[in-house]
């Protein structure tokens, strides 16, 4: 893929230090997709916002000598070779720069930056790597312009058919592929990368904790255990569309009466089960008028636990009293899952490995789902989380303080180091 140079702020990376700070980095890119009506920032993948961090993590690894290129999937590779070895059995991070509506600073940015960082302090210490180390920075993860989250890593690894992303739309009915052609990645060509999967020796993904667990233990970084099984449906209520103000309430077929019911359903179910998260997060009219009783109305469900057979019971059970609600409404409800992915557990010997290196850190599972989750099946992957004093994110409100993100940097740093001279 080759990206304009043309576009972004030049003038962010003029000045690239041997030892730059996770913080510094961070306020480089602190003015970059900035949403004025939703507070916090919009950084849907392939936006000006999203393409204008991309040119700065490609300026920022070219100027640490990194060897940068972007594969047919549209990850971002970032390679620091070792002279005269081939690029196999590699230690990998990153993480991704996209964001959800209205979304934190630090939820993906703060990875790539850390890894950057980490690399520094590799080199500042003068350790010599005896396996390549590279930097992956993978697109579409929120889902938050095609609707299917971790898009860049479920293509790496074959787990979704590339024409079915080939026709995924975004809000305004544009393609992924015609999006994806707007901006270098050649549509035909996405799909499982064989050769990208069989150069990952081991991916360590660090994030910004997506909760309350450090602040609780009081711990800047945690090693991640496991992502717990999670999944989105599309709920489509349908009635009967009509004039808002000749249709008398007792003639009416509304919709929107009977997805607010449901909604208020699925959070009382939830709460009946302990761990369960269930949440509706977007609801969308048809036609969406404010004189119009809808037609239809479609919303998106969330459901999180532990345990797979729980959360499929769960959205079962949440279904059953949708279709009693809507026929008491005088409506109809079709259910249509979009994505679901089960709990995944990160390899075992390399937690045990990092919670030798990182003795400090407490093991913590999260209800968030990330590109190391998905990879996961292929390679071995751990993860590292930075603690949010907030404990919110996908918000503006998500926080971390300076300090604990340089500790992050350093722990990611200890944890490359310290695989990067493991010989295969």
């Amino acid at each position: 893929m080759t990206i304009d140079q043309g576009r972004g702020n030049r003038s962010m990376t003029d000045t690239v230090s041997t030892h730059d700070t996770v913080t510094a980095l961070m306020g480089q890119i602190a003015g970059i997709g900035q949403d004025p009506l939703r507070g916090g920032y919009s950084r849907p993948v392939f936006s000006t916002s999203e393409i204008d961090l991309r040119e700065w993590f490609i300026a920022q690894a070219q100027r640490r000598g990194l060897d940068v290129h972007t594969d047919r999937n549209g990850v971002i590779w970032a390679w620091w070779d070792v002279p005269g070895a081939s690029r196999f059995n590699a230690v990998v991070t990153g993480s991704h720069l996209d964001s959800v509506p209205g979304g934190g600073p630090f939820d993906g940015p703060l990875g790539v930056a850390s890894a950057l960082v980490a690399v520094d302090l590799l080199k500042a210490q003068g350790v010599v790597p005896q396996r390549p180390l590279a930097i992956a920075v993978f697109p579409e993860e929120e889902g938050s312009r095609f609707g299917r989250p971790c898009l860049g890593s479920l293509l790496m690894t074959g787990s979704i058919d590339p024409d079915t992303v080939r026709n995924l739309r975004d809000q305004e009915g544009n393609t992924f592929a015609d999006v994806a052609a707007a901006h270098g990645v050649d549509p035909r060509f996405v799909g499982r990368d064989e050769e990208a999967l069989s150069l990952i020796g081991t991916f360590v993904e660090l994030h910004v904790e997506q909760g309350r667990g450090l602040i609780d233990l009081d711990r800047p970084v945690a090693i991640g255990s496991s992502i717990v099984s999670h999944g989105r449906w599309r709920f489509s209520v349908h009635g009967q569309g009509n004039h808002a103000g000749t249709t008398l309430m007792a003639d009416r077929k509304d919709p929107m009466v009977a997805a607010a019911r449901i909604v208020v359903d699925i959070r009382e179910t939830a709460k009946r089960q302990p761990q369960a998260r269930a949440t509706v997060g977007r609801l969308q009219p048809v036609p969406g008028g404010t004189n119009v009783i809808a037609s239809r109305v479609d919303f998106w469900l969330d459901v999180r636990h532990p345990e797979d057979a729980v959360t499929a019971g769960l959205v079962e059970t949440i279904l059953h009293h949708a279709q009693q609600v809507a026929a008491e409404e005088g409506c109809r409800v079709e259910l249509h899952e979009e994505s679901l992915s089960p709990t995944v557990h990160f390899d075992k010997p390399l937690e045990h490995q990092l919670r030798r290196w990182l003795p400090e850190a407490p093991v913590l599972d999260t209800g968030a789902g990330h590109d190391a989750g998905v990879l996961a099946a292929s390679v071995p992957t751990a993860m590292l989380f930075v603690r949010n004093p907030s404990g919110i994110s996908h918000s503006p409100e998500e926080h971390v303080e300076d300090a604990d993100a340089e500790i992050g940097a350093a722990a990611l740093a200890k944890v490359m180091g310290e695989l990067s001279v493991q010989t295969p």
